[in-house]
């Protein structure tokens, strides 16, 4: 039986290929991409003067309302805060830093500075917030030396304030003064708009730098990558040209996505101004205690269009199963889904199917793509007949792609107008991170998704730094290994980092869930403790059991885990870890938990250890 999709119109996609004798392929899209604005603010002008009483950003204030401003409001805001700008003496030398989360004011603030000109960065709340030491907040500062540094709450933001912001830095607070001298953000609002804003504007060009977005590698050293006009403007005309509903009605977004990120500040942000949007800023995450804000957002507005990662989607399906009315308001007006940042487990993808067919009778299509801070973000994007986890796509218009052998496997890489020149103040790192033909490289491998239809596009075929060998020299591809171990151990692995370099078996550390391993715990309270949970012999044996059936369907040695530990602690942020938004550094774990890693192979087996429960000898063998 067919399960019917509701339409949405997407652009023309394809590849142009192009396979060279040396094993390298070169694919490219078959359309053109379009002309695009030499500034991203002119399509906020656009707006302003098409539509300036529709709505571009609302925010949740105090009382529980929605705080809204509208595309005429944010255009004279940003060129008031722009003339104040201006006469601070700031440059890409002494940019603007945003300490924190998404706002309101963070945006009027850092489309002023792009307006005129001046580069700002938007640094990780988390490093204010959640580090105990700020060692990542310091190192940023003396990579970008700032003139100016903003704090939605300047008490919230004290600590870190005090303790990384260089002395000669003005501080910028919308309320709540730290412990020094700080100018209101109200005060930059109200400064008269002089002819010198315009003057300052016409005067950027494709290659002014719009803004610094921070990502750090397996290293932990956080990295500056510069963003251009250029980058901003050509990714957002690849983008509506692929995802071409946006052109015929606004987008309507409730986002979470950090704006230090790319995917939130760059990609749902810029497609929000782009095409005369309107983005709801939903203070909620996917997590216990924060998760229950965004059902509270997503109760009263209707997306038409929804971008989240994996874990934000399956933190959802449990307030949709459980509540009619919510789901009936999400997908009543929902022409598309889409996630980045991870792969989507199969279970998440098929429960969200199931309740879209059961509350509106048709499913809601689902997407993704491949991209990075430093393409902008968006390189490639997947096509409604290729759509399955795993799935890259093809490139969007104006992306050369190229397959570069490297080992046994392909490295994706990526050339056009919308890739970062380099990394601010990193000569080194810039020039190895691009290859002798000018293409950036992700780092990642990829390959066809479907041998015999090669227009479907590509998949994902691990990470490039995180495959590692076994002692029998067979290699062991982490990224598609992760996917398949967290599909299989849903719901009660949230994630997982795999071990096995140089040994003779691939293990795990497991990151559990710990609601649903509390669900198989009938015998505990509530309130007692997650190590309780984790102890517990009825945890311990289901995870057992489904690392057996897990085994047994492994193809060989290269895809089957034998132990595993669930961790009591949590990534640590500070560690390098975790990302604010949630995704795990493999490395990083390893590295900081070498002596679990350890104890999964020694003899006899400490009680954290966690073994399969059948005999692995029914499995193949390689």
């Amino acid at each position: 039986m067919t399960r019917p999709m509701r339409p949405v119109r997407l652009g023309e996609a394809g590849m142009i290929l192009d396979k060279r004798q040396d094993g390298t392929i070169y694919a490219r899209s078959p359309v053109p991409l379009g002309p695009y604005p030499e500034r991203l603010t002119e399509r906020l002008a656009h707006w302003a003067n098409l539509a300036p009483d529709r709505t571009f950003l609302a925010e949740r204030v105090r009382d529980g309302d929605w705080r809204r401003i509208t595309y005429g409001e944010a255009l004279a805001f940003v060129r008031r805060i722009g003339t104040a700008l201006l006469a601070r003496d700031l440059s890409p030398e002494r940019p603007i830093a945003i300490l924190s989360d998404n706002g309101i004011d963070h945006a009027l603030l850092g489309l002023a500075a792009m307006h005129v000109g001046i580069p700002y960065a938007p640094i990780s709340a988390a490093y204010s917030l959640m580090s105990s030491d700020f060692g990542k907040l310091r190192q940023i500062m003396q990579t970008l030396t700032p003139g100016l540094v903003f704090a939605a709450d300047g008490r919230r933001f004290g600590a870190a304030i005090a303790a990384a912001i260089p002395p000669d830095a003005e501080i910028l607070v919308t309320e709540g003064g730290p412990q020094r001298r700080a100018t209101s953000f109200a005060e930059l609002a109200a400064t008269p708009a002089t002819r010198a804003v315009d003057t300052a504007h016409r005067r950027t060009t494709p290659d002014t730098i719009a803004k610094f977005l921070f990502t750090s590698g397996s290293t932990g050293a956080p990295k500056g990558v510069i963003n251009t006009q250029r980058m901003l403007c050509a990714n957002q005309e690849m983008i509506a040209a692929h995802l071409a509903f946006l052109r015929e009605e606004p987008p309507v977004l409730v986002d979470w996505l950090p704006w230090n990120h790319t995917f939130g500040g760059n990609h749902n942000v810029g497609l929000t101004v782009y095409n005369g949007g309107s983005l709801y800023i939903d203070e909620g995450k996917p997590m216990p205690g924060a998760i229950e804000r965004t059902v509270r957002n997503l109760r009263e507005i209707a997306p038409t269009v929804y971008f989240n990662v994996p874990r934000g989607f399956e933190a959802l399906v449990p307030y949709f199963r459980k509540e009619r009315p919510l789901r009936e308001l999400f997908f009543s007006r929902l022409k598309l889904m889409f996630y980045a940042g991870a792969g989507l487990s199969q279970h998440v993808w098929d429960d969200l199917e199931e309740l879209a067919l059961e509350t509106c009778g048709e499913r809601i299509a689902m997407i993704t793509g491949l991209g990075s801070t430093e393409t902008a973000p968006s390189a490639l994007f997947t096509t409604l007949d290729a759509s399955q986890s795993g799935a890259v796509g093809v490139p969007l218009p104006g992306v050369d792609v190229k397959l570069a052998p490297v080992g046994d496997k392909l490295e994706g890489r990526v050339r056009g107008p919308s890739i970062t020149p380099g990394y601010w103040r990193e000569e080194a790192i810039t020039r190895k991170a691009f290859d002798e033909e000018g293409y950036y490289c992700f780092g990642d491998a990829l390959c066809f998704l479907d041998e015999h239809d090669e227009m479907k596009g590509f998949r994902f075929d691990g990470r490039l730094s995180e495959n590692f060998k076994l002692a029998t020299g067979t290699w062991v591809s982490v990224g598609p290994l992760r996917q398949a171990f967290l599909s299989a151990f849903a719901p009660y692995a949230k994630d997982v980092v795999i071990a096995g370099h140089d040994r003779d078996e691939v293990c795990a550390l497991v990151f559990p869930d710990i609601e649903a391993c509390r669900a198989l715990c009938a015998e505990l309270a509530p309130s007692d403790p997650a190590e309780a949970v984790l102890r517990r012999e009825t945890t311990r044996t289901k995870l057992a059991e489904l690392l057996g059936e897990f085994a047994r369907g492994a193809k060989g040695s290269s895809t089957r885990v034998v132990r595993l530990i669930l961790l009591e602690e949590p990534p640590s942020i500070d560690a390098n870890e975790i990302t604010d938004k949630g995704s795990i550094n493999q490395r990083a774990v390893l590295s900081r938990r070498a002596a679990l890693v350890e104890a999964l192979y020694v003899a006899p087996r400490p009680a954290s250890v966690i073994a399969a429960s059948h005999a692995l000898s029914e499995g193949p063998h390689a």
